[in-house]
């Protein structure tokens, strides 16, 4: 996949992340969100489909450009969730590309459920820091296992929907394995020479 594509495909991504916050606030309340995680679903995606240093890019702008346009995040919240939407993508993206996850069976599964702990790490590690070193008091790493608590039909939704999205972009061939993308790069520099 050549970077304007990629390119073209974080911004949807981000897009989708801003969006389906939106509906999901239009449909319920605000605590909905923190429910069904919407913003996790297109962060993960993007790991998958595009690998690590888009997912983590894309995991890092969308609840900034989010907070920015929508006030959701709220900005209280809004430097965790980067961290750990970050730690999502790049790991989802990371298993599943980089270490080549998508040829393992069960690896979609495997690297989601990776992707998920360690981004629920990283939230923890974050607020760790910020309790501890930085002397905020109003939070506290319980925080990390109370997201986890609150957000348990989101997860439920993720581990659902998620490889069954993956499933279905490897058959459109969306996402296209790393030995046929070396293949096809090596079929267009023969062409652009011959």
């Amino acid at each position: 996949m050549n970077l304007s594509r990629k390119t073209a495909l974080g911004g949807l991504f981000i897009a989708l992340s801003i969006i389906l916050p939106q509906v999901i606030h239009i449909i319920g309340a605000a605590e909905l969100g923190r429910i069904l995680l919407p913003m996790h679903i297109p962060v993960l995606l993007s790991g998958f489909v595009l690998g690590p240093f888009f997912g983590l890019t894309v995991g890092a702008v969308s609840p900034i450009i989010s907070c920015l346009l929508t006030n959701m995040p709220p900005v209280a919240r809004l430097a965790f969730m980067v961290i750990e939407l970050a730690g999502y993508g790049f790991m989802s993206g990371l298993l599943f590309r980089k270490l080549n996850f998508q040829k393992v069976r069960f690896g979609t599964a495997l690297s989601l459920a990776g992707a998920m702990i360690f981004g629920r790490l990283m939230y923890a590690l974050s607020l760790f820091v910020a309790t501890d070193l930085l002397k905020i008091s109003k939070i506290g790493p319980i925080a990390a296992w109370e997201a986890v608590t609150t957000g348990i039909i989101g997860i439920i939704i993720q581990i659902i929907f998620i490889p069954t999205i993956v499933f279905l972009l490897r058959k459109l061939q969306v996402i296209v394995p790393a030995d046929t993308q070396k293949k096809d790069f090596k079929k267009d520099d023969n062409k652009a020479a011959g």
